[in-house]
């Protein structure tokens, strides 16, 4: 396949293409419909933070944490709408990569996407060691080997087919929710709001210090775009999955948040090394146990499921344009996925098992390029607002050019003072992303440069 290059496509053409219904390359297969939309990005926020979020963000704000909570959803609402905004313009595979390649700069797009594979292999990292974790509460498990083994089942899933990996990830996202359920229901006759206290008895400055790390409660919820080739009417299923995924995602959280404030309070959770386990122990005693290991397992891999596609598919659009050798942006034959590009993710992801195993360091490793993912889409749709009148006119997204411009330039404001947020917190993830930067560097301006103009 030879790479495609980034020059400027004149509005009439891109838009007549998309109100013909036709991304810009559409061979891959649209399995995927607004359930498929709204699992993926839902199932990919409501992951492994609900298990390990709730301790350190207690320690820094305590029942701050629940307003911690609304004050990261702020951002990530913006973000959606540009998200949201940009999918129903042009549903593409591998949207953070192409979006900002086309309406910002080629360099722009190369360089968030590499620094994403940074992001994504902390991100499966940290969803590997965890998962290994919880099963060994159950079994003692040899911890590299069973991360490895959970890799190749996740990578598996998606080699054969998106539609199998959307599927599994719906069946998942239902259990999951339906045992979160049980926890707030049982849970729900034993709250003590005095145990909760004040949510700013810590200072609105604890609460400000724990948005970084409640950040990653949301991370992940734009997911479905990254699949938009594979997505069936596109232009309106991404808007409308987004919205719903977010609302979903905020309401879970806030709901078990609560409720395990109210069973234990928040010096207990500060103190836990299994926060929510200790909180459904006050309700459910020994059936908490079976009940949460089996709750984190699905909730997981579920999440796993769901960094592997959004990784493969970043590589694909990288190996479609010519930024990685163009091999990778071939399309299996049978199952209609991109099989080199899964491999390679695949690869990068076992290189995961080098990784410091700090949770803090493993977080932010993973915030900090998914922050300036965000930010260049952000520009990339206020850029479209404000150059592309005939790309925006055909948005499902009925929202006015200066609106859309504000917002996104609020989205990319907000994404920057996170990013500087957690410096604070762990300085040693910004040498690794800034380091692996300047590599990017100098791979745009050796081959990837030359290769994408070609």
């Amino acid at each position: 396949m030879r790479p495609r290059a980034f020059a400027p496509v004149p509005d009439h053409a891109e838009a007549g293409a998309l109100m013909a219904g036709s991304s810009p390359i559409s061979n891959l297969r649209k399995d995927v419909g607004l359930l498929g939309v709204v699992t993926l990005g839902a199932g990919t926020a409501i992951g492994v933070s609900i298990f390990t979020v709730l301790q350190p963000t207690a320690q820094i704000a305590g029942s701050g944490l629940l307003a911690a909570i609304g004050v990261a959803a702020l951002p990530m609402v913006l973000f959606a709408v540009a998200y949201a905004y940009l999918g129903s313009v042009m549903p593409v595979s591998g949207a953070s990569y192409e979006w900002p390649s086309r309406f910002l700069h080629p360099s722009v797009g190369f360089m968030i996407a590499w620094l994403r594979i940074v992001a994504n292999v902390g991100a499966l990292t940290i969803l590997a060691q965890v998962l290994v974790s919880y099963l060994s509460m159950v079994v003692k498990l040899p911890p590299k080997l069973s991360v490895a083994v959970l890799l190749t089942l996740v990578f598996a899933l998606n080699f054969v087919g998106v539609s199998i990996a959307a599927r599994v990830q719906s069946i998942m996202m239902g259990l999951l929710l339906l045992v979160l359920a049980v926890f707030v229901v049982t849970g729900a006759p034993a709250l003590d709001l005095h145990l909760i206290g004040s949510p700013l008895a810590h200072g609105p400055l604890a609460v400000l210090a724990a948005v970084p790390l409640m950040i990653s409660l949301f991370l992940g919820i734009e997911s479905a775009v990254e699949i938009g080739e594979e997505v069936r009417d596109a232009e309106r299923t991404i808007p409308i999955g987004i919205a719903l995924a977010i609302v979903l995602t905020a309401l879970v959280y806030g709901l078990v948040a609560f409720t395990a404030l109210g069973l234990i309070g928040p010096d207990a959770l500060a103190a836990s090394k299994a926060p929510l386990l200790d909180a459904a122990k006050v309700a459910l005693g020994r059936l908490a146990t079976p009940l949460i290991v089996g709750a984190a397992t699905v909730s997981i891999f579920k999440s796993m499921n769901a960094a592997a596609l959004v990784f493969s598919r970043s590589l694909f659009a990288m190996g479609r344009s010519g930024a990685l050798p163009t091999a990778f942006g071939a399309i299996h034959p049978r199952f209609g996925t991109p099989h080199r590009a899964i491999l390679l993710a695949y690869g990068c992801a076992l290189c995961g098992l080098l990784l410091p195993p700090s949770l803090i360091f493993l977080i932010l490793a993973v915030n900090v390029p998914t922050m300036l993912k965000y930010m260049a889409c952000c520009l990339s749709a206020a850029r479209v607002a404000a150059h592309r009148p005939a790309l925006h006119a055909v948005s499902r997204l009925k929202l006015s050019r200066p609106l859309v411009i504000g917002l996104g330039l609020a989205g990319a404001l907000s994404a920057v003072a996170i990013t500087l947020f957690g410096l604070e917190a762990d300085a040693r993830p910004y040498l690794l992303v800034g380091g692996w930067g300047v590599v990017g560097v100098i791979y745009w301006f050796v081959r990837g440069r030359r290769a994408v103009r070609a």
